[in-house]
């Protein structure tokens, strides 16, 4: 692939690796064979070769592969940098886009394709800032290292999380940034950069419902499960838990310099809810929704074996994100209080417990992305937010390591419209974010890493 551009307008190279990260299509579904990882890591392997970096390649599975590089640092006590991005994307029903998602179209300036937003735009990226600090002999004190990532989109199990299990030095850093934040949200005080530095948790489960088994056309005062189940649902569905003003999401209320009118309510448990279900701009009143509320939402259901058999076990699914704090026997106190006397008659069956992480902010990575962010963006100030998805920023938070979740954006795209791409239909990504993150990232190494 051709590295011509300019070095000091890197869009064109960026633009052109995303487009061909898009086409590779490694859409990961939660399944062993699935991801294709390693059609990126060939690509992206391709695109650092001639540059000086040694490449690393990790593959548990065959196909689930991953991709490391390093620019070392001169001096071995210095901090360390990793840029993450994760190479695989999510599945798609082309029917609602108006393009093809795997075609990685370059329109009016644009480009589209699943995974434009999440995030192969930030991979791409931070690999083309890799390619052009090495061209150019950069020689920090601390170490930059890259890393291209598999599986982040079904628990980072074939990704971060094997890398950290098992191959720690490889991937060693005392500072992450990884996605999803830097999209500009006006303010009256000017525009604000949102830093990821805390991420919800996940308690994924089943619950199950047993009824009695009957024939179909005798229904009257049968024990049907689906029934109950749908009851189970409706009930989980309407439940409404506390609100709980917590410390990054009254910092990032602070540090927007909301008018009063707004700022109060949004720091106000009471009548919060209220407040979101009022709210004119959609996008804001789910994320303040979800960034203060253990959430709950049904999502999948499987049950009966026959149309004229009463069903006798129905299973559905529930996606919990959870805040900082909550443990698994509190989320299944909560289920309980949501199902009330149907609560006897449905199992929990947990399948997966990951708890809420958050790094903190007062960091030199906090202050050296503010410094670029403000001279790339002028006037903008970042504030910290909880994303309320899961990054591979949880294996390492867990490690002690800083992490945050960032990248720069123009204002061609809102906030709103930045949320409902991720996993949504029509994900695209417009050129001049791409050159403002491939900067962003070169500037960050230098001013960091000294």
């Amino acid at each position: 692939m051709s590295t011509a551009s300019s070095v000091d307008d890197p869009t064109a190279e960026v633009t052109d690796l995303l487009q061909q990260l898009i086409r590779n299509a490694c859409v990961n579904d939660g399944t062993l064979a699935s991801g294709g990882e390693a059609r990126s890591v060939d690509l992206l392997a391709s695109y650092l070769e001639g540059s000086g970096l040694d490449l690393e390649r990790y593959e548990p599975e065959p196909g689930r592969a991953s991709l490391v590089t390093r620019i070392e640092g001169r001096d071995p006590d210095a901090p360390a940098l990793l840029l993450m991005g994760h190479t695989d994307v999510v599945p798609v029903n082309p029917d609602g886009w108006d393009r093809d998602p795997f075609g990685g179209e370059l329109v009016d300036g644009v480009v589209w394709g699943r995974g434009a937003v999440d995030m192969l735009n930030l991979t791409a990226s931070m690999a083309v800032a890799t390619r052009h600090l090495a061209d150019g002999g950069f020689r920090p004190r601390g170490t930059l290292v890259y890393l291209a990532v598999a599986d982040e989109e079904a628990l980072g199990t074939y990704g971060a999380e094997w890398l950290v299990d098992h191959e720690r030095d490889a991937v060693s850093a005392d500072y992450v940034v990884t996605e999803s934040g830097g999209i500009p949200i006006p303010s009256p005080t000017g525009p604000k950069l949102p830093v990821i530095v805390a991420e919800k948790g996940t308690y994924w489960c089943t619950l199950r419902v047993r009824g009695t088994p009957g024939h179909g056309s005798q229904p009257l005062r049968t024990d049907n499960a689906l029934v109950k189940a749908a009851e189970a649902v409706r009930r989980i569905a309407a439940y409404r838990p506390e609100t709980r003003i917590h410390d990054t999401w009254r910092r990032f209320v602070e540090g927007m310099d909301f008018p009063s009118d707004l700022s109060t309510p949004f720091l106000t448990a009471e009548g919060f809810v209220e407040m979101c279900e009022a709210l004119p701009m959609i996008g804001l009143a789910r994320q303040a929704h979800a960034c203060t509320h253990t959430t709950f939402a049904p999502t999948v259901v499987r049950g009966g074996t026959k149309v004229n058999v009463i069903p006798d076990l129905v299973d559905f699914d529930v996606d919990i994100r959870t805040l900082p704090g909550d443990t698994g026997p509190e989320v299944e106190a909560m289920l309980r209080e949501a199902m009330g006397d149907l609560a006897g008659d449905v199992e929990i069956i947990n399948r997966s417990n990951d708890l809420s992480t958050e790094s903190p902010v007062e960091t030199p990575l906090w202050e050296s992305l503010q410094r670029v962010a403000s001279q790339l963006h002028p006037g903008a100030r970042n504030v910290p937010y909880m994303t309320v998805g899961a990054t591979d920023a949880r294996f390492f938070r867990r490690l002690g390591v800083t992490a945050y979740g960032f990248g720069l954006f123009s204002n061609r795209i809102t906030f709103d419209e930045f949320s409902s791409m991720f996993h949504g239909d029509n994900e695209k990504v417009d050129q001049e974010s791409l050159g403002l993150s491939t900067e962003l990232w070169q500037a960050v190494a230098s001013d960091l890493l000294g």
